[in-house]
């Protein structure tokens, strides 16, 4: 891998969301995902957002949260013309690495059940699925 990993700041914002689009991520741009909201994530001190460049284009991002017990891997993304170079498996390296750095023992990735190739990858990293987890949510809004 010749990306090279650096935290995110809001300045990478339209590159950010430029970079889920691209690799088909669903976000929600009027909700969560919008620039105040990701401001506030960031200085949240619970995210961790971090991305890979080359060639100063950005390649990859991943976002990390944690609620002080259990870590989350919530979004990773890497570009299609970048797939299969490590550079996602350097992405969840490095966002463990800090979670552990924290004091963090379990970290969960977080993966829609369509999502096949997501799965295959995690299993391949060695996170195993919980068949018998369910995941509620209660949202404010559907932008949420």
């Amino acid at each position: 891998m010749t990306a090279t990993i650096r935290e995110l700041s809001i300045a990478d914002y339209d590159d950010l969301i430029g970079l889920w689009e691209e690799a088909g991520l669903p976000f929600r741009p009027r909700g969560r995902d919008r620039r105040q909201a990701i401001a506030r994530q960031m200085e949240g001190g619970t995210a961790i957002f971090l991305g890979a460049e080359q060639d100063g284009e950005l390649v990859g991002a991943v976002l990390g949260t944690h609620d002080g017990r259990k870590g989350w891997i919530n979004r990773l993304a890497v570009h299609p013309a970048y797939r299969r170079r490590g550079i996602g498996r350097a992405l969840v390296g490095a966002v463990e690495e800090r979670l552990h750095g924290m004091g963090i023992e379990i970290i969960a990735a977080l993966v829609e059940d369509w999502n096949e190739d997501s799965m295959a990858f995690f299993a391949r990293l060695g996170y195993v699925a919980h068949r018998d987890i369910v995941y509620f949510s209660r949202r404010r809004s559907p932008d949420t």
